[in-house]
């Protein structure tokens, strides 16, 4: 009797580990698209703090951090990188210069857009 409520309660731990692990991950992918929103708001803000401040765009992100625009360069959550951000230049072919920054994070998010492309 007792390996049959043994057997019972590993089902219904099973079956409630099956309903709250999908709900769990889908709010930990909310989470890291939220702080990737966030990291690139933030850094571009420095970036267009940075260019009222000197009249020129920085030349990199570390810049930012060396300039204290920003504390450091933070980790981009789907990459889980620091070093993955895409600096975009102000004119196409140019390297001098951070115009603005994306993500390298392949795929799309939860509402169908891709991480690169914000």
């Amino acid at each position: 009797m007792r390996e049959i409520s043994g057997l019972v309660v590993l089902a219904v731990l099973a079956i409630l580990a099956a309903i709250v692990t999908p709900a769990y991950l889908d709010r930990v992918d909310d989470a890291k698209e939220t702080v990737l929103r966030q990291n690139l708001v933030g850094m571009r803000q420095a970036i267009d703090q940075f260019f009222r401040d000197k009249g020129r765009y920085p030349q990199t992100l570390d810049e930012l951090v060396q300039q204290r625009y920003l504390r450091a360069v933070p980790e981009d959550p789907i990459t889980q990188r620091m070093d993955s951000w895409v600096a975009i230049p102000q004119r196409a072919g140019e390297t001098a210069s951070v115009f603005d920054v994306k993500s390298s994070a392949q795929g799309r998010a939860r509402d169908g857009s891709w991480f690169r492309d914000w």
